[in-house]
């Protein structure tokens, strides 16, 4: 192993063993101002038709695309209306770092 790349690793390990705790997000109280963003963000938005139907647009966007063999396009547009579909169980799941 060469000078660099034992600096490489001593530098790759000293990241990994500084790394920090993740904690999920839980939605805040009800009656919280933060509570009213949250339910009209994440309940009405991404959990009502809004979300839906940008989901499901998005989806069968990406699967126009994959049958017109355009797979560059299709991949993201696949994969985020998968997540948009699914935003509510992925922004409950979602870690801060502190």
């Amino acid at each position: 192993m060469g000078h660099k790349e034992l600096i490489v690793c001593i530098a790759a390990l000293g990241l990994i063993l500084s790394a920090q705790e993740a904690l999920a997000v839980a939605a805040p109280a009800a009656g919280s101002f933060a509570y009213d963003i949250y339910d009209i963000a994440v309940n009405d938005i991404l959990k009502g038709p809004i979300g839906f139907v940008a989901g499901l647009g998005a989806v069968a966007y990406g699967a126009g695309l994959a049958i017109r063999q355009q797979i560059a396009g299709a991949i993201p547009a696949l994969l985020g209306g998968g997540a948009l579909l699914k935003a509510d169980v992925i922004v409950g799941s979602l870690g801060i770092l502190f």
